[in-house]
């Protein structure tokens, strides 16, 4: 049945509202302003009637658009002043409203409206969805949400649809849009039907979350627990005057992060970090990977260097204290100093000391470094196969750490060291990466000043630090990362030289380590010679200082014993506690013979002498070749052997010399590879001595690159071939004239004591050896 006809006056005051909409049988308060409360009061001369309606956004084009076209008729049941310009107005909901019209008056504005007329027709449909909608709300409230008791009352008496459905509305959390629309939807059954559906999903939504809560409850009890016990231990501490340890870390924390002289851009990273720590429960994982990364971010020296000593003569002093000769190497460092004098932000130099094993390429980083007043930081590469090990680890990973640049870095606490890369040859590569390739900013100059770690994930400045790289070989190091660095080769050492470093650094060393410094054995030079020549052969001195260290513990063995001291050590005494001599020299033990000639070889060890041997038998002509040879010194002995047979008439040998006969060529040490094309001369003097008869000089060392048309080409590493020459008793070197600059580089003693031949020709190389 309908509604009956409502009287209404033909105009009625509008307030218009926004936060709230207003439906019939609801009493609500609107607090307003003195100029707004005139609307209310202006309401006396309309029966106390007044339009409530809800404000649009955004005014669309006139008056008529500022306000939804449905309201609410609400009679005004008591206005009260409840502070200077405030006033509470309570009003009544009565029914609906259609806003037909506005019209402007002084002091409101009033509207032409009309009741909006509700069809109220009971049915099977209109009566499930009421008993659906009391059972919903009761659901709801077993949930926890209650409603006032005298609601509670009344929906279990309230069979009208439209008087449940704007009863349910208003309990409904809806947002505005929502509401208007209900309030707009005159039809009741269709507006009970909306209700209905909303109703519904706030007791799923309910649902849902009663669940996730019950399970998150049970699984965060025992943190919950612990949360609680800290927060009651945190007011004990208070009451008792005690600092929290957790405060007192995160304020230690925040003063390191303020001290440490960060860049702007990490530093505010840092402080939204320590922000998110100060939120994350102690006990979670999560905090101490926070924790962690802040360490590293307050720890790393951002603006700490240590001040170089730029005193060059005392830098060259401490340089010759602890190593002798290395005159490139300390001329270079001097050079870094003087202009480092002239320049304060000079950028750190990439040095690469390339050299066999034992000739102090490590321990010269260490000098270099306290020459400078630097601290020295040193780290292996050997083995290295994961690029994580110099860019670090991300955080999204259990366990992430930065990579060892950064790492040693912040253990030095110094953002200037001489950093050394030892054996940077040794790198390897594998499915986590190339390490070598990420070396590859590390070591420039020019992109090293934003070096970025992937644990700390901001740049940090390494042009400062002064980086020395050490490899045994160049060959294995990648060109571009080769490229980058500034090579200086170390060679061995001289049997003279040798002798100058036991006696000023490796005997006094050895004496105070074995506990002699008491009674120190007087070695003679002649020993040491002895020592030398006879058990060590090495371009180094690592096995002459054990050979050393093993005479000084024999020395305290016979001493603890009470034996007569042993001094001085004389070479009959060395040969009394060593043994049997280990080398002898191959030169001077032998006799010239027939197609057997002395060469020298270059390894990663330092130099070498080798012998190259070679016969015939009758036979299919053939060319053999023996002795572990390397695909480059096989193809130089067929050339020698192809230049030797088209010029056989200029070195005497007969006709048909080659005819029917197997040549052998074998390179003895057959267990060790070889390879290269320096052999070639050796190669070619060794075939014409065995095809002329004529034995060649054994004293003679040569080497050399031949061509086929009898030309001597340059080779690498004379002074490493020379130094094993003269060790091994050698008197005269034949090399080519290419090399004749690298004399320079040959210490004076080992030069004046050996007679050199540099040629052209490999003729001119045949006139010497026969």
């Amino acid at each position: 049945m309908p509604h009956a006809n409502i009287e209404i006056p033909e105009k009625l005051p509008i307030y218009g509202q926004k936060e709230m909409v207003a439906f019939p049988y609801m009493i609500f308060p609107v607090f307003v302003n003195d100029r707004e409360v005139q609307i209310f009061t202006e309401a006396d001369k309309y029966d106390k009637l007044v339009a409530i309606v809800l404000k649009r956004n955004e005014a669309n084009g006139g008056p008529s658009g500022e306000f939804f076209p449905i309201g609410t008729l609400c009679r005004v049941n008591q206005i009260k002043k409840v502070s200077d310009g405030k006033f509470k107005v309570t009003l009544e909901g009565l029914h609906r409203l259609r806003i037909l019209e506005l019209e402007e008056a002084s002091p409101v504005t009033l509207a032409h409206c009309e009741v909006v007329r509700e069809f109220v027709e009971k049915s099977m449909v209109s009566e499930a969805l009421v008993q659906s909608l009391n059972a919903l709300l009761k659901i709801s409230l077993s949930y926890g949400k209650p409603l006032p008791d005298d609601v509670m009352k009344m929906i279990d008496y309230i069979d009208n649809p439209a008087r449940l459905s704007d009863l349910v509305a208003l309990y409904v959390s809806l947002p505005l849009p929502d509401l208007q629309e209900l309030l707009e939807t005159v039809d009741p059954l269709e507006r009970l039907k909306k209700v209905y559906v909303h109703l519904t999903n706030e007791v799923q939504r309910i649902q849902v979350k009663s669940e996730v809560a019950s399970e998150v409850n049970r699984k965060v009890g025992k943190n919950q627990k612990e949360y609680i016990l800290r927060e009651q231990m945190k007011h004990i501490q208070e009451e008792l005057g005690e600092d929290d340890p957790r405060t007192a870390d995160m304020n230690e924390l925040r003063r390191r992060i303020e001290e440490a002289g960060l860049p702007e851009e990490v530093r505010k990273i840092a402080d939204k970090e320590l922000q998110r720590l100060e939120r994350i429960n102690p006990a979670s994982p999560e905090y101490t990977v926070s924790r962690t990364y802040l360490d590293y971010l307050a720890g790393m020296p951002w603006s700490t260097s240590t001040e170089d000593s730029l005193d060059i003569l005392r830098a060259e002093e401490i340089l010759n204290e602890d190593h002798y000769d290395l005159k490139k190497v300390k001329e270079r460092i001097l050079e870094f100093l003087a202009v480092r004098s002239l320049k304060d932000n000079m950028k750190g130099p990439v040095l690469c000391f390339v050299g066999p094993p034992g000739v102090g390429k490590t321990s010269l980083g260490k000098s270099i470094a306290r020459s400078l007043g630097r601290t020295f930081v040193r780290i292996s590469l050997g083995g290295v196969r994961d690029e994580a090990e110099i860019r670090g680890h991300r955080r999204t990973y259990i366990g992430a750490l930065p990579g060892r640049i950064i790492k040693e870095l912040f253990r030095c606490g110094s953002n200037n060291p001489v950093f050394m890369l030892d054996e940077i040859d040794k790198l390897g590569q594998d499915f986590r990466g190339d390490p070598a390739s990420a070396l590859l900013e590390v070591l420039d100059p020019e992109q090293n000043f934003s070096f970025n770690d992937h644990y700390l994930d901001v740049p940090f400045d390494l042009s400062k630090v002064m980086f020395i790289t050490t490899a045994n070989q160049l060959d294995p190091i990648p060109g571009p990362l080769k490229d980058r660095m500034e090579v200086i080769r170390l060679a061995g050492y001289s049997t003279e030289e040798k002798l100058h470093i036991a006696r000023n650094f490796i005997i006094q060393r050895e004496v105070e380590e074995n506990g002699l410094k008491g009674k120190p054995p007087e070695f003679h030079d002649d020993a040491l010679e002895r020592l030398i020549t006879e058990y060590t052969r090495e371009a180094g001195v690592r096995n002459m200082q054990r050979t050393i260290a093993s005479i000084c513990r024999k020395v305290a063995k016979e001493i603890t014993q009470k034996k007569p001291l042993r001094t001085p050590i004389t070479p009959e005494v060395v040969a009394e506690l060593l043994g049997p001599r280990k080398f002898h020299n191959e030169v001077a033990a032998e006799n010239d013979r027939v197609g057997v000639v002395t060469g020298m070889a270059w390894t990663e060890t330092g130099g070498d002498i080798l012998f190259v041997e070679v016969t015939s038998m009758p036979g299919k002509s053939e060319l053999i070749l023996t002795g572990s040879l390397g695909d480059v010194m096989k193809e130089s002995a067929r050339a020698a052997l192809s230049y030797v047979e088209a010029h056989f008439g200029d070195f005497g040998i007969a006709p048909g010399a080659f005819d029917n006969k197997i040549i052998h060529i074998h390179v003895p040490s057959g267990a060790i590879p070889k390879d290269g094309p320096s052999a070639g001369i050796t190669m070619v003097t060794a075939l014409v001595s065995l095809l002329t008869d004529k034995p060649a000089k054994r004293g003679v060392a040569m080497t050399g690159e031949i061509t086929l048309t009898g030309r001597v080409l340059a080779i690498g590493g004379l002074k490493e071939k020379v130094l094993a020459a003269h060790r091994a008793g050698v008197r005269r070197i034949v090399a080519p004239e290419r090399n004749r600059n690298d004399l320079e580089d040959i210490p004076d003693n080992v030069r004046t004591g050996l007679e050199f031949t540099f040629i052209n020709e490999a003729r001119e190389a045949l006139a010497v050896a026969f």
